[in-house]
């Protein structure tokens, strides 16, 4: 089995001591990036539920060469792992027996496992966990709390040190004497002291604000901490701390209220400054290595580096996606950004260009208070690639492919620039690929203003000479007048589609193109024209789907299927009513049958024997996706399940079954989580030595994880493939890159070991005592090692023999 698509900016990347690394939380395992190429070179597997947070063991004194690649990471499986994540090596678990959702390590650089001087402190983590089973207090649901953990003794240290209403996110300062959370509208601190680190020891201070709080970052070397809110207004509180810090001491200042500018009541700062240019909630803070400016960035993709000084601020272009996290790197010429469409930039500074990308699957395009669903995701059909087209919020499709996990390409579809601030006004919701990739169809919608304005316009596309790469054939604009376009179909062996529509009619589109073949480019003559139009009954046709061999198009009116040649335009026969709206169907390879499903109060999934025009079996079950096999009689369903279900407890809220269309019983089943948006499709297994003729089942959830399984084999689900394990797919317009260790340290020379050695060509003295003058000569003529060894254990010996004689 091959799970793939996790999320890449559920939690900020870390990078290694030397910035040759970048760590990267990607579900339960953690991915281990080359900074100079942006690909895979590791995965930390061990985890069962996602990983949170990653703290990189830095370089220190004597210790660093030792412990430079050495990692704690953190996850909602309540266990803390310590890594070698060069190797990759799991060194030791602590159980905190509750999710942890983020943690620090203050005294990293004065605590390690690995030292064993008596100088060494025990290892002190502060975590954020989730207790769900905790009651209410006077009123308040305190689901998270704030708890420092000793790891060298795996023990929880002392009580707890805040609690809150959900789990925060904890800051640290570089020196690691502050950490610090956002509450709410306040920010909670503690310094952290040198020894004795346990709750009852630390003292809180809190600075206050008007508005709900967002993110906070501490300044490597000053008492100065910044704090963002939900209106984009971000708080610069200077020489926080004073006061209270020196109560611990045993002393006591007065606070004089007339000389703190901005500071609110009795907050222990000396000023507090405010800044604004977002428009939206600030998403993160950082400030620079060289300590003079402050990074921010938020919905708009734009990141404002600002003056500390001055309150100057310069700015980054638009970077095309709402910004998420912002991360420094120990090289200070490089740095990265987060951002929400699951890409994370390399960045050179302090120009910021982007130097790497490294991309994963988009997340879906929720549409749902514009159209009631989301987009339609359509598995790509040439199922020797195994890729999918997604439609993306910048108007674009992204061609990703699910053997290798990588993305492959991105096609604009449509001319207009992407702001993330502006409201969604144009978007695709609808992407269709031909059996063997060499079309495709794309529909995309205008919403009207104010009642006017609206627009359909439907777009062919032809395969260029790599894969992923299209370019547009034809456009015709409100192929259905004013109706939207419900289900669009390829004709398998030709160059022929069909599009249905709500208004109650289905049209027939023939290529009659010709094409020239330039170099690399194909250009085309001719386009995309109607050859029929055809309706029933004028009822709204909502699905269409061709026979195998493109001779029989069957098209749902309905709750009603007819079936049409579509060459001649000829209706040939209906067969009976469904329970509800047919919102599906597909033909089971080249046998007699085809399939269908209803979704609403009256779901039914049922397949139809075309021979007899009859049932041939069904059931009462919600269906989100049905996919069939070419060539055989296997059919795979995705089933949501209701509230009721047991399996709803566990966070399994679908089915997938695997049917052989003559019997109705299932021959494999699956519970599968995130069930609804979900997608299927049949792949070809081209997995290197994995290759075994069969086909792969492609799962794709509603966020667009996926799992790749057998759908003949039950036990192989537990069976998971690592990426390292998976040969990359070739494509023609790649270059060539390296992976794993040549993408670090370059290729290792090639040695001929087939080629005989000689060592008489070399030049050799001998001598009775060949250690005195065997290294003499020029340094070209050297000896090779294996003459050297008999004489390095000669003079071994005669050292002996001295020995012996001296002591006698």
């Amino acid at each position: 089995m091959i799970v793939g698509g996790q999320s890449l900016v559920t939690s900020p990347p870390v990078f290694s001591h030397d910035g040759k690394k970048l760590l990267v939380c990607t579900g339960c395992t953690v991915s281990v990036f080359s900074t100079t190429t942006g690909m895979l070179i590791t995965e930390l597997e061990g985890h069962t539920e996602r990983v949170t947070s990653i703290v990189v063991v830095p370089v220190a004194g004597t210790v660093g060469t030792k412990f430079s690649d050495y990692c704690w990471t953190a996850s909602l499986d309540g266990m803390i792992f310590y890594w070698d994540f060069s190797t990759p090596d799991l060194l030791k678990k602590v159980n905190v027996q509750l999710p942890v959702h983020s943690f620090v390590i203050p005294n990293i650089l004065s605590a390690s496992l690995g030292r064993s001087d008596k100088a060494s402190q025990n290892l002190y983590a502060f975590i954020s966990v989730e207790d769900a089973n905790k009651g209410v207090e006077n009123g308040k649901h305190l689901h998270g709390s704030i708890q420092i953990y000793d790891l060298t003794n795996s023990t929880r240290a002392g009580g707890v040190l805040a609690e809150t209403h959900k789990p925060e996110t904890l800051a640290i300062s570089k020196s690691g004497e502050f950490v610090g959370i956002k509450k709410q509208k306040q920010l909670n601190i503690w310094r952290v002291p040198n020894k004795n680190l346990k709750s009852v020891n630390m003292k809180k201070l809190k600075l206050h604000h008007t508005r709900t709080l967002s993110c906070l970052a501490f300044h490597p070397t000053k008492c100065i901490v910044a704090a963002g809110d939900v209106s984009g207004r971000i708080l610069i509180w200077r020489g926080f701390g004073k006061m209270r810090h020196s109560q611990d001491g045993g002393g006591k200042m007065k606070i004089d209220m007339g000389d703190r500018p901005g500071v609110r009541g009795e907050d222990d700062a000396d000023s507090c400054s405010t800044w604004h240019w977002h428009s939206s909630e600030i998403k993160f803070l950082m400030f620079s290595s060289d300590e003079a400016y402050l990074f921010s960035g938020a919905k708009e993709g734009v990141i404002v580096v600002w003056q500390l000084d001055t309150g100057n601020k310069t700015y980054k272009p638009n970077i095309g996606s709402p910004l998420m996290y912002f991360t420094d790197s120990p090289d200070p010429s490089l740095s990265c950004v987060s951002c929400e469409d699951n890409q994370i930039h390399l960045l050179r500074m302090p120009s910021m260009d982007i130097i790497k990308s490294i991309s994963g699957i988009k997340p879906p395009l929720i549409l749902s208070e514009l159209q009631g669903d989301r987009s339609r995701v359509t598995i790509g059909c040439d199922r020797s690639i195994g890729f999918v087209a997604l439609p993306t919020k910048d108007y674009r499709i992204q061609f990703f492919s699910l053997l290798d996990g990588t993305d492959i390409s991105h096609l604009q579809v449509i001319e207009r620039n992407y702001d993330p601030v502006d409201e969604t006004t144009v978007f695709i919701s609808l992407v269709e690929v031909s059996d063997d990739g060499s079309m495709m169809s794309t529909v995309e919608e205008k919403l009207p203003e104010m009642g006017i304005g609206g627009l359909i316009s439907l777009k062919f596309w032809i395969r260029g000479s790599h894969t992923g790469q299209y370019t547009l054939s034809t456009i015709i604009y409100e192929p259905h007048n004013n109706a939207g376009v419900s289900d669009m179909a390829f004709c398998p062996g030709r160059s022929m589609a069909v599009s249905t529509s709500y208004c109650g009619n289905f049209k027939v589109w023939v290529n009659n193109s010709s094409f020239i073949h330039s170099g690399d480019d194909i250009q085309e003559k001719g386009g995309w024209r109607c050859q029929s139009v055809s309706s029933y009954k004028e009822i709204p046709m909502t699905a269409a789907a061709f026979s195998g061999d493109g001779s029989v198009l069957a098209v749902a009116a309905e709750t009603k299927i007819t079936l049409w040649d579509p060459l001649n335009n000829v209706l040939v026969a209906i067969i009976g009513d469904s329970l509800g709206p047919i919102r599906q169907l597909a033909f089971v390879g080249s046998s007699e049958y085809i399939m269908s499903f209803s979704s609403g109060t009256k779901a039914d999934l049922v397949v139809w024997n075309i021979s007899n025009l009859s049932t041939h079996w069904s059931y009462k079950l919600l269906v989100e996706d049905i996919c069939c096999t070419r060539s055989e009689t296997r059919v795979a369903v995705l089933a949501l399940l209701s509230s009721s279900d047991k399996s709803i407890s566990t966070g399994k809220d679908g089915m997938v079954l695997v049917f052989d269309v003559e019997n109705p019983i299932p021959v494999s089943t699956w519970f599968v989580k995130k069930a609804k948006g979900g997608r299927l499709s049949f792949i070809n297994n081209k997995l290197g030595e994995a290759t075994d003729g069969k086909l792969l089942l492609a799962y794709i959830n509603g966020e667009h994880n996926y799992v790749l399984f057998d759908p003949s084999n039950v036990k192989e689900q537990e069976d998971l493939i690592p990426k390292s394990a998976r040969r990359p797919q070739s494509y023609a317009h790649d270059e060539n890159v390296s992976h794993g260790y040549a993408s670090i340290y370059g290729e290792l020379p090639s040695f001929d070991l087939t080629k005989a050695r000689s060592s008489d060509s070399i030049p050799f003295v001998s001598s009775e005592r060949p250690w005195e003058t065997i290294f003499s000569g020029s340094s070209h003529a050297l000896p090779p090692l294996s003459k050297l060894c008999s004489p390095f254990l000669e003079s071994l010996l005669e050292k002996a023999e001295k020995q012996t004689v001296l002591s006698q």
